[in-house]
């Protein structure tokens, strides 16, 4: 497979970057392509997961799985351009990310990547509406009040925009990080254990709205400890399975 060079990389990263495909929530979303092919990862001595390929499209929901300490969160790392694979080859919308210089990557961070935590990576002292506008940087100004009232309708806390952060709960806070997310509209959405912390109805609300950005046209992978969030996923990529072959290959114990 043929690698492209940085400038051309940066060149069409920076074209998907600023591509959006409808400023209204509920309109559709410019999905990402993933691509990868043998991938290796290792720290030290230690190795991650070998072999690991995979085809992701527009429109999927995909659930990692696996034990703690495979490798879940370094995938989405990789994923989400902050960490490379120590061999293998990944592409993102057809481009090599080893080819993509920095401001590529923090383009397409920045444009088309959107995450979602187990600890929500919120402004705990701003209230709902300040956390949300961090996000709507993509937006005509004219759209983007009305875009985070559409996002905390429908994440179930309307009227909610004054609210300082640190007096919601826990369940509160993870359905402003998904509005957040929603107010954005990325082309790929990365969670890491969203439900891990909440409730059942809680847990149900965060999987809906990922399973309606996919709906949309978003690409999304959710690492996950959890069988029911695995089940409403498409399809699932069992880490397990590739740390058992790097393990064999290696003649170690991980």
């Amino acid at each position: 497979m043929t690698t492209m060079p940085s400038v051309s990389g940066a060149a069409q990263t920076e074209e998907h970057s600023s591509r959006h495909a409808s400023d209204d929530i509920s309109g559709p979303l410019p999905g990402c392509t993933v691509q990868a092919t043998d991938l290796c990862k290792t720290f030290g001595k230690r190795t991650l997961w070998r072999g690991l390929g995979f085809d992701l499209h527009a429109g999927d929901m995909v659930a990692l799985v696996g034990p703690s300490g495979c490798g879940k969160s370094t995938l989405l790392n990789c994923l989400g351009l902050l960490e490379r694979p120590s061999s293998g080859t990944l592409l993102i919308d057809g481009l090599d990310v080893a080819s993509m210089n920095g401001r590529a990557k923090r383009l397409f961070r920045k444009n088309r990547l959107g995450y979602l935590f187990q600890d929500y990576a919120l402004i705990d002292n701003a209230n709902v509406m300040d956390n949300l506008s961090v996000a709507w940087g993509g937006l005509p100004r004219k759209r983007r009040v009305a875009a985070a009232h559409e996002a905390l309708e429908y994440v179930g806390l309307p009227g909610r925009d004054t609210d300082v952060v640190y007096r919601m709960s826990g369940g509160e806070q993870q359905r402003v990080a998904l509005a957040r997310l929603m107010v954005k509209r990325p082309g790929l959405v990365l969670a890491d254990e969203p439900t891990g912390a909440l409730d059942k109805a809680n847990a149900h609300m965060v999987v809906d709205g990922l399973r309606h950005m996919a709906s949309q046209g978003a690409t999304v992978v959710i690492a996950t400890h959890s069988d029911a969030v695995a089940q409403a996923c498409d399809h699932t990529i069992d880490l397990s399975a590739n740390q058992a072959q790097a393990r064999d290959e290696s003649g170690e114990e991980l």
